[in-house]
């Protein structure tokens, strides 16, 4: 049985030894990634106390971004 850190940690690296960062600047510029997805890696950056306020931001306006755009 998976402890709830287990868990959270396996979610948040998705893209298997990719640092959360270089995961983050591929998702953005990446049209097709879906917005769940963008909304696991929020929460990942969120959970860091090191977090990048630059990558931060720009997640969220990928989040908010209208789909043709």
């Amino acid at each position: 049985m998976r402890q709830t850190g287990e868990t959270g940690m396996r979610s948040a690296n998705l893209h298997g030894d990719k640092p959360l960062q270089q995961q983050i600047v591929e998702a953005v510029q990446s049209r097709t990634t879906p917005i769940s997805q963008l909304l696991r890696l929020m929460s990942a950056l969120d959970s860091q106390e090191s977090a990048n306020e630059n990558l931060r931001l720009q997640l969220r306006a990928r989040i908010g971004a209208p789909l043709g755009a």
